[in-house]
């Protein structure tokens, strides 16, 4: 099972660019969406995203199992991650988790969405997904001189090293902030 756990931080790379690239020419070739709709939609998935990687964080990898087999299933995908922060083979999701999941949110967004939007819209949710794992690789393994991206790290930091019941914010500390699960400024 550990073996399903780890993956080099390119590969959801690989897999994901060549399905966005489907999504996005369905949109326009099969759904005829213009790219004024299209962008809006993309930006509605990319948005969702930024929901979903919160909610997934905080009540799905940091849910711990009572059961003997839970718990270490969740040490494998997630609580390893928290012991060994500078693996760089646990730092990206690995395909043994994401592609259910994307397939899990392909189907629920088919199921609710109209079907001219589905197509840009889970582009973006993806897009939104990539920018996540890219960007947790780098927060563990990058130094920025950017003031935004050394925020971002230091948000993430403070999740690993000071309290892992907070910040459950990756890319973004958004939700974080809206649903008072961040740190608090040290003046």
């Amino acid at each position: 099972m550990e073996s399903l756990s780890k993956v080099h931080y390119s590969v959801p790379l690989f897999i994901y660019v060549p399905v966005i690239a489907v999504f996005v020419y369905r949109s326009f070739a099969v759904l005829h969406n213009t790219a004024g709709w299209f962008f809006v939609y993309l930006a509605a998935g990319i948005f969702i995203w930024t929901i979903a990687e919160y909610l997934l964080h905080r009540y799905i990898f940091h849910f711990l199992p009572k059961s003997k087999w839970g718990l270490r299933l969740h040490f494998i995908f997630h609580g390893v991650h928290h012991d060994y922060p500078r693996d760089a083979k646990r730092l990206v999701m690995p395909p043994s988790a994401s592609i259910p999941l994307a397939l899990l949110f392909y189907f629920l967004f088919w199921w609710l969405l109209p079907a001219r939007m589905m197509d840009s819209f889970f582009a973006g949710f993806l897009i939104g997904y990539l920018i996540y794992d890219m960007t947790h690789y780098a927060i563990h393994h990058g130094n920025f001189k950017s003031r935004i991206m050394k925020s971002i790290k230091q948000h993430h930091m403070l999740h690993h090293y000071s309290d892992s019941t907070k910040g459950y914010g990756v890319s973004s500390s958004i939700w974080d902030l809206f649903f008072q699960s961040g740190f608090k400024n040290k003046k």
